[in-house]
């Protein structure tokens, strides 16, 4: 169990981390302001699952060996260039004048996952962030870990949620200018492709 003076400590500190800006943030708003609050929602909920598998490959040691080799690092990360760069082509090729163009949750939800678990700088946060608030005489470390990990991804999931919304209210009002939408949801895919590929280990 997690000792109730480091969860209190640990918080605040999760809070500050997800209110900044990054790359699933700027993904859940994209996705709010394209295809509504619906898919902002479904993605947050599938950023903050991808969390979660990366806090518990930290806790049974995994994520330590993705962080010391450099190849499988960068195979993560190009999965993750060619797949924001496929969701930026689609996003594009999609007809605005479609009558029902909104994607099904579990779509949304399926993407927010797969752009969380590709991108290689998650686990290397993990692994800077959540050990400093794991006390091993506390209890099983995994445990820990999971624990943590479920505050970090349920606060993600919250924030992230409620940004998507936001946009996609600011989406609505540019509902009759399909061409624009296309144009900012692409380019906010190939911004975060391009954030990805020049990304470093450290």
């Amino acid at each position: 169990m997690v000792d109730p003076l480091t969860l209190l400590a640990f918080v605040p500190a999760a809070l500050a981390l997800n209110l900044t800006p990054g790359a699933d943030m700027m993904f859940c708003l994209g996705q709010g302001m394209r295809f509504g609050p619906r898919a902002s929602v479904a993605a947050s909920a599938g950023v903050a699952l991808g969390g979660m598998v990366h806090v518990t490959l930290a806790g049974l040691g995994l994520g330590a060996v993705v962080a010391a080799l450099p190849w499988a690092f960068d195979v993560i990360r190009w999965i993750g260039v060619g797949y924001l760069l496929w969701l930026a082509v689609q996003t594009w090729r999609s007809s605005g004048a479609a009558a029902n163009p909104v994607p099904a949750p579990k779509s949304a939800f399926r993407s927010g996952l797969i752009v969380n678990l590709t991108n290689p700088k998650v686990i290397l946060f993990v692994l800077a962030f959540v050990p400093q608030f794991v006390v091993p005489e506390a209890g099983p470390v995994l445990l820990q870990f999971l624990m943590l990990g479920a505050v970090l991804s349920l606060g993600g999931l919250i924030i992230n949620a409620l940004v998507g919304v936001f946009a996609s209210g600011l989406g609505r009002r540019m509902v009759g200018g399909g061409q624009a939408l296309r144009w900012i949801s692409s380019g906010i895919f190939v911004a975060l492709a391009a954030r990805l590929a020049v990304l470093e280990r450290t």
